[in-house]
């Protein structure tokens, strides 16, 4: 598929959801029952459990006395203080249940040990409805049509699923299966006495561990079971307060450190625990870091690392990133990459952090806090920051890097894109300008240099999924950091993220951030109304017209203000589009020709034709419509570098407006032609539009069904809901 440098809506989208590559004209389907992509499998998204489990039986019994034949689905929160264990309970009680939940598995870390960090049930929802099996031109952008497809997706499964760091009950609750049987566990600090008044939930408290457990887990973890240090192991186990974090710590250190004796260790953590007349204070209940487990073994542990290590622990703790790679380490402690990844496994060793996925990395809350009063303390306010910016501008760069790759047709604004678009339409590999990202696997992670570009447009599409919390964490650190030129520009580079994939909460969140950012850098006057009109973008997907409609009326404004052109024909096209979605197919003409006096740009002047020419057709002006279509597939063929998709676009347009004026033969032409060409661009919503649409015009009953045959069949492969429809239509013709 040619990238383009505009966008366009095109096919029919179901649920409001804004997804695709191009965007223009919008058909919203209300679906009933969303399809699934056939054969997907359950889902199994739960993490492996800890190898060293120690105790919880009780609690293990109370869950499993919970879990009668009533058909109800059963939630079950397992609070605690933070540190004792929540989660890797949690995980321990699903591996032990999993196999009575042949439904699947799924998990999610809500993230909400605080306000900020809280994921957002929407953010949730789409990755859960992705492992059920929707397809992504398919997922819906509201909320709560979101949790309409998850009810009714999960109704007929028996689910296992772990909600881990929960931080209020109105996050959980669209996130919970409706299967009968059906299992969910919420871990929280929180009581979350909601769910209890809404589902019934059960909630079983975690208490520390025994003295003989504690003592059982430490030595597990030290691999030392000689009995004759049964004493020390004990005095060891107290000092951690029966709390498996502290727990953990303290075994893996004496694992690493197999001179360490249990009588030293204890001694070192009785010296933490004693606080200094300049302790910070910490995460204690008493607010005194001498009273807390956690923070004497972290401080144990701490001074065991190196310097480069115990520098890495410190600054990754200075804001709550999602996940820490070795690349973005990297850039945070200036060392190489092979490095960082060997800093991050030192870190891991002694459980200071914890490798979550392979290559991703984690602090707990806990650790985190005690991570960034250290930094505070040794490296001080001024090189803290610097650090901070450091990956900032290292998550920019990579992330540019991916944009250009998965759109490198699209025009860019912003300094980090260094090269012009046309140049990086022939030449994809990106150059971002930035002495930290080179485009190297090293530097972004993921290999733009190397393969087909149809394999460097997958891998720097997974990647970015694969960073996408990081990637919001890191606009909200650009904004209050001050760092309005990183922010915006962090917006930019997520617009084909967004545009594709969508997560419009997140998109709503970041670019309102970037639209303020934009306003306070008058050394770039044109990002204001590229921050306005690509937050229009966010709304739209979510059906907020009115609301959209606002935002590219601002974003025209400021391109006006500052004579960007550019900017303003895109402004006013994306204006015309709301119109067009809202069915004022007259006021989005005027806008497509108010877009074109606007522009130069020959493939802007052809795609806006191609608006102009569905618009037309909307008011039912038949004859000017074909022949403003065929103006526009001239442009298009005119142009110096091919655009065969919207070549092929434009002829679907055609064959629609043949259809609405009754040329059911003429219409028939066109669409074959477009089938055709269509084909050949490795886009399978378009394909599955057409063969919907030359049923449409199928003179014989036969070839009717042949075409609604086809096109249930693509629309199936994609988890369309359309396809329950047109194959009741199917039926309804007979044999």
């Amino acid at each position: 598929m040619n990238p383009s440098v505009r966008n366009e809506v095109t096919g029919a989208v179901h649920g409001t959801v804004v997804q695709a590559q191009h965007i223009g004209a919008l058909t919203v389907e209300q679906a009933v029952v969303p399809a699934i992509l056939p054969g997907s499998p359950p889902p199994r998204l739960l993490p492996a459990p800890a190898r060293h489990f120690t105790d919880r039986h009780d609690e293990l019994e109370r869950l499993l006395a919970l879990l009668d034949d009533d058909p109800a689905p059963r939630v079950v929160v397992l609070t605690g203080t933070g540190g004792i264990g929540k989660s890797a309970t949690a995980l321990h009680f699903a591996a032990r249940l999993r196999d009575r939940y042949d439904g699947g598995q799924l998990h999610a870390d809500l993230r909400g040990d605080a306000t900020a960090t809280a994921v957002t049930p929407s953010t949730v929802l789409v990755r859960f409805l992705r492992a059920l099996g929707v397809a992504p031109p398919y997922l819906p952008a509201d909320e709560q049509e979101q949790t309409d497809w998850f009810r009714t997706l999960t109704a007929d499964r028996r689910l296992l699923t772990v909600l881990d760091n929960a931080h209020s009950a109105a996050q959980v609750l669209p996130l919970l299966p409706t299967g009968p049987g059906s299992l969910t566990l919420v871990t929280s600090r929180r009581r979350l006495d909601g769910l209890t008044r809404e589902v019934g939930a059960h909630r079983i408290a975690l208490p520390p561990l025994g003295p003989a457990d504690a003592a059982l887990l430490l030595t597990r973890l030290s691999g030392r079971d000689d009995p004759r240090s049964a004493d020390g192991a004990e005095a060891v186990a107290r000092r951690c307060g029966g709390l498996p974090l502290a727990l953990c710590m303290a075994g893996e250190r004496l694992a690493v450190r197999t001179h360490l004796t249990w009588r030293q260790l204890e001694r070192d953590m009785a010296s933490a625990a004693a606080p200094g007349p300049d302790d910070l204070g910490g995460p204690g209940e008493s607010g005194d870091p001498g009273h807390d487990p956690v923070t004497a073994a972290a401080d144990t542990s701490y001074d065991d690392l190196g310097p480069d290590a115990a520098r890495l622990y410190r600054l990754a703790g200075l804001r709550p990133w999602p996940g820490l790679t070795a690349p973005a380490a990297a850039a945070l402690v200036q060392v190489s990459e092979p490095e960082a990844a060997a800093l991050l496994d030192e870190l891991a060793a002694i459980h200071l952090v914890e490798e979550y996925a392979p290559g991703r990395y984690r602090q707990h809350d806990l650790l985190r806090a005690h991570a960034e009063r250290r930094a505070l303390r040794v490296d001080g306010h001024a090189r803290s920051a610097a650090a901070v910016g450091r990956l900032l501008r290292h998550h920019l760069a990579a992330a540019v890097a991916a944009d250009a790759t998965v759109m490198p047709g699209r025009w860019h604004l912003g300094p980090a894109y260094v090269r012009p678009a046309r140049d990086r339409a022939t030449d994809p590999a990106p150059a971002t300008g930035s002495a930290e990202s080179t485009g190297s696997a090293e530097a972004t992670g993921f290999d733009t240099a190397t393969g087909s570009d149809e394999d460097r447009r997958r891998a720097a599409a997974a990647w970015q999924l694969a960073e996408r919390e990081n990637l919001v964490e890191a606009v909200r650190t650009a904004d209050e950091y001050g760092l309005d030129d990183l922010t915006w520009q962090l917006c930019e580079a997520l617009w084909s993220l967004f545009l594709r994939q969508g997560f419009h909460q997140d998109w709503l969140t970041t670019h309102r951030l970037g639209v303020r950012a934009a306003a306070r850098c008058p050394d770039v006057p044109e990002a204001e109304g590229r921050m306005h009109a690509q937050l229009g973008f966010a709304l739209l997907g979510l059906g907020r017209h009115g609301e959209a409609e606002e935002a590219f009326v601002s974003a025209a404004e400021a391109d006006r203000r500052c004579g960007h052109r550019r900017g303003e024909a895109t402004a006013v096209e994306s204006l015309g589009l709301v119109r067009l979605a809202q069915g004022r197919p007259e006021e989005a003409a005027e806008c497509f020709r108010a877009a074109r006096e606007l522009t130069e740009d020959p493939r802007a002047r052809a795609l806006l034709e191609h608006h102009l020419g569905r618009a037309l057709s909307g008011q039912g002006r038949h004859e000017e419509a074909a022949a403003t279509l065929e103006r526009a597939a001239r442009l298009l063929a005119e142009l110096p570098v091919p655009d065969t998709y919207n070549q092929a676009r434009v002829l679907t347009s055609l064959g629609q407006a043949a259809l609405a004026a009754g040329n059911r033969g003429r219409a028939a032409a066109i669409l074959a032609e477009a089938a055709e060409r269509m084909a050949r661009e490795q886009a399978p919503v378009q394909d599955a539009d057409i063969a919907e649409l030359r049923a449409r015009a199928a003179a014989a009953p036969e070839e009717r069904r042949r075409f609604l045959t086809e096109a249930i069949e693509r629309y199936e492969r994609l988890g369309a809901p359309r396809a329950a429809a047109l194959r009741a239509e199917r039926d309804a013709l007979g044999s």
